[in-house]
Formats: C-alpha cells, sequence, structure tokens
C-alpha cells in the first residue's frame, strides 16, 4: 500500500496558519488535535485530488500555504459542515476552504460556477439561468393554469409571486422553471395542502448563490441583499430557502 508523503519546505511565515488560529473555537488548541479523522469519515470530497479536510487542515497548520492555495480540491469542498460537525474541536474548515479559493485571481476559478455567478448579476431575478422576473411570472402562471386543469382537486391552489404580507418567502432552483418546469408543482402542493401562506419574489428568486461558492463576496453580498430586501419589502416573516 502506498502512502502520499507531505513534503514540508523551509520554515516561512504563513498566513493561512494565522487564519487556522482565528477560526478556532474559544479555548481551542491546535496542538489538541488527534488527527482522527472523524472530518474525513463523513466528507464527499475525501479522496478527490488526493485531498481530504484532515490533511487540508494539517496542511495549514504546518505553513504550507502554497500547497493548499493551488489545489483544486478546495472547488470540490461542497461546503456541507459535516466536517464541523463531527469535529470534537469543531474547526470551521469550510471557512479556511473559503479563504484558500479567495486567493485564485477570478478569472482562474471554475468556469461552470464563474458563469453561474455572472449570470446571477445580470438581472433581478438573481437565477444562474439569466430567466428575467418576467420570464419566471409567465412560467410560473403557464404551469399553474395548466395543472389546475388537469387535476381538479387542486384546483384551487395558488403559486403567488409578489404576495404582500405573506409568511413565507421562497426561492427557486434557477434551472427548474426553464428547463424542468414540471418539477415546481411537488412543492407547491405541499405547501397547499399544509395550508402554507407562502409567495415567490419577482426578485431575488434564484434558489442558487454561485458567487458564495466562487468567494465572490461582494458578489455575493449582492445577490443576498437582493433577495433579503424584496422578503423584507413584501413584509414576509420567514426566508425559506429551498435549496
Amino acid at each position: 500500500m502506498s502512502t502520499a508523503l507531505i513534503q514540508l519546505k523551509s520554515p516561512k511565515k504563513s498566513t493561512f496558519l494565522n487564519k487556522v488560529k482565528e477560526i478556532l473555537p474559544e479555548g481551542g488548541n491546535l496542538n489538541l488535535c488527534l488527527t482522527c479523522g472523524a472530518c474525513v469519515s463523513g466528507c464527499p470530497a475525501t479522496g478527490l485530488e488526493n485531498m481530504d479536510p484532515r490533511k487540508f487542515l494539517r496542511m495549514a497548520a504546518l505553513g504550507m500555504d502554497e500547497e493548499i492555495t493551488s489545489t483544486p480540491w478546495v472547488w470540490m469542498c461542497t461546503m456541507c459542515q459535516r466536517c464541523i460537525f463531527v469535529c470534537p474541536m469543531q474547526i470551521d474548515i469550510p471557512q479556511l476552504v473559503y479563504n484558500a479559493r479567495t486567493t485564485w485571481p477570478r478569472e482562474t476559478r471554475p468556469k461552470g460556477i464563474l458563469g453561474s455567478c455572472d449570470m446571477a448579476l445580470r438581472n433581478d431575478s438573481c437565477s444562474a439561468m439569466g430567466t428575467s422576473p418576467e420570464d419566471f411570472e409567465f412560467v410560473v402562471g403557464d404551469v399553474l393554469e395548466e395543472y389546475r386543469e388537469a387535476q381538479p382537486e387542486f384546483a384551487e391552489m395558488e403559486a403567488p409571486i409578489d404576495k404582500q404580507g405573506a409568511h413565507f418567502f421562497l426561492n427557486q432552483n434557477s434551472r427548474e422553471p426553464v428547463t424542468e418546469p414540471d418539477e415546481l408543482l411537488p412543492l407547491w402542493k405541499i405547501l397547499h395542502v399544509v395550508g402554507a401562506d407562502w409567495t415567490y419574489g419577482s426578485k431575488g428568486w434564484g434558489g442558487e448563490n454561485y458567487c458564495l461558492f466562487l468567494a465572490d463576496n461582494d458578489a455575493w453580498e449582492h445577490i443576498t441583499r437582493i433577495s433579503a430586501k424584496q422578503a423584507d419589502d413584501l413584509g414576509c416573516k420567514v426566508f425559506l430557502n429551498t435549496e
């Protein structure tokens, strides 16, 4: 069985070592890390690019900035936070991964995430598919009308957009109104059956925030503020993130 070795270079000032220390919980100490591997066990990106959360954290602690800021593995982390949940020290490894992503020049970041973020910035829908608020309203209305006719037991079902005072503000996967409109229906049916008071927003309804995963803080904030403002303007009490 072959073992991948970590090769240490000459000691040098480490930016990431300081970042590791910053995200430790109160009273935490890296010297107490047992490299137990609990973070590895639940990580969906374990083994990709010969990397896993435990190895990534130890490399950061050892000052291997160049290695951890150049590995493509940082773009394979899903930010699911399972590693934090199982870590006895509750070290925020996804935050460390995010910090590593920010060191990549924007134009060199994965094209799929980059393109989706930039598309979401093009209009107030915040849709990664580029769907305008007008197109979204048309699709929702068309699908709702067709389904009401096809299934009379749901003739009273609603799919409101910009309903003032609704309790829940919902977002939606951007792909579904464009390529899989029938996938909108299961959620509508559940909300109808339980009698939920909800609404979409014509603005900020795109459910994915690819700018977050791109580690573009300004774009991430822009997208989030559009959705939050629409929810506030409608007087909704709960933002229900379906993604």
